[in-house]
């Protein structure tokens, strides 16, 4: 499987993403080619090999003559939908202006349907560019760097923003970022809005086999090189990885008969997982750690619940690297009922089979065959079964 890496120093943007792929093996004809599909006319790609900091790298200039004006929504959506491009490209074209469409509406307070830096022939060609590069190179997994923000006022249509632009840090929530001691816009909303669509999660670099190293330069030329590199190859790990956060607190003054609906109001609201580990806390009173699981999309919603809950006045939290079992679900039917099974594999061999606890209780009880008889018989049809 390919896996792409996008590691982001200097921050990301529109025109870095589409640089580094051609600068990895999308080639310019491709792109041109594709591009075209678009119908779009009122621009011109300027492509040229830059030095920032003493390093080459691959720098892309959409060049509009007249840049009056932005595109609505039905607009953007019209010119992917009437285009020929295939329908993996056109999906994800659509996916990442859907979360720019969003985070602009969030911000300005409204549903925004007009956008405009975003909405120029500029950032068309940026996304669409992106997805095409992903397609055409065949990329089925994409990995990023915590992605850092700079200082300083920014530029726009509506007057001076603050760093990082408020659509761009609307975007950037759950993902890891920091603050960088350099005076410029890092991280742009196109920027933001395309690897927030593409990245499974922001973290080291997973294992690959490297077969690829291209470099998208940035319009800045800083002390540090303004470069975004793109690592591509193939995956060397039998297991997938993705980052998850932590949260765990401590607690010694709560009615333990609360912790049942504690545990389960917290995978509701959409823990990964949740328990309760027993402990001697301070002057030595009996207590536990409550540990909950979280994708770092819902952290915030689980912190909520964790202090509505229960009466800790504190939370610990941390990132955890996850390496996972390909998963998959499955019905099967067995002599008393249909049972769903959760599958565990690498490749295409079976390591785990989980029978739905819940179903096979359902069905022992029903026909009072032993919970443990059904739990067999449904995993030896998901072994033996198509």
């Amino acid at each position: 499987m390919k896996i792409a890496y996008f590691d982001c120093p200097t921050g990301i943007s529109g025109n870095m993403i589409l640089a580094a792929l051609l600068d990895a093996g999308l080639s310019l004809s491709c792109l041109t080619k594709e591009l075209k599909k678009l119908k779009l006319k009122g621009y011109t790609l300027k492509i040229s090999n830059v030095r920032k900091s003493g390093f080459r790298a691959k720098h892309i200039d959409v060049i509009i003559p007249d840049r009056k004006g932005g595109r609505t929504k039905k607009e953007i959506f019209d010119v992917i939908r009437k285009s020929s491009l295939n329908n993996n490209v056109k999906q994800l074209s659509r996916m990442i202006f859907e979360r720019l469409f969003k985070a602009e509406s969030r911000v300005h307070g409204g549903n925004i349907y007009h956008l405009h830096e975003t909405g120029a022939i500029d950032a068309i060609v940026d996304i669409v560019g992106a997805a095409i590069g992903i397609d055409k190179l065949g990329i089925k997994e994409v990995y990023c760097s915590p992605l850092p923000f700079g200082y300083g006022p920014i530029k726009s249509s509506h007057g001076m923003l603050p760093n990082p632009a408020p659509a761009a840090a609307e975007l950037l929530k759950g993902v890891p970022v920091y603050k960088k001691n350099i005076e410029a816009e890092l991280v742009t909303p196109t920027g933001a809005a395309i690897i927030t669509t593409i990245a499974k999660s922001f973290t080291d670099m997973p294992k690959l086999e490297l077969k690829t190293v291209g470099s998208g330069a940035g319009t800045f030329n800083f002390a540090e090189a303004n470069i975004l590199r793109l690592f591509i190859g193939g995956s060397i790990s039998s297991f997938s990885e993705d980052m998850a956060a932590v949260i765990e607190t401590n607690i010694d003054n709560m009615n333990p008969e609360l912790y049942d609906h504690v545990i389960a109001s917290l995978m509701k609201t959409g823990a990964l997982d949740a328990y309760i580990t027993s402990a001697r806390m301070k002057k030595n009173r009996p207590g536990i750690i409550l540990t909950v699981l979280s994708d770092l999309n819902n952290k915030d919603k689980l912190l909520d619940r964790i202090f509505s809950e229960t009466t800790t006045l504190g939370v610990r939290t941390y990132l955890v690297k996850r390496e996972k079992l390909e998963r998959c679900f499955k019905r099967v039917k067995t002599r008393y009922g249909s049972v769903s099974v959760k599958v565990g594999k690498i490749g295409n061999v079976i390591k785990n089979i989980s029978p739905e606890y819940e179903d096979c209780a359902k069905l022992s009880r029903r026909t009072g065959v032993p919970l443990k008889t059904i739990y067999d018989e449904a995993k030896g049809l998901t072994r033996t079964g198509p």
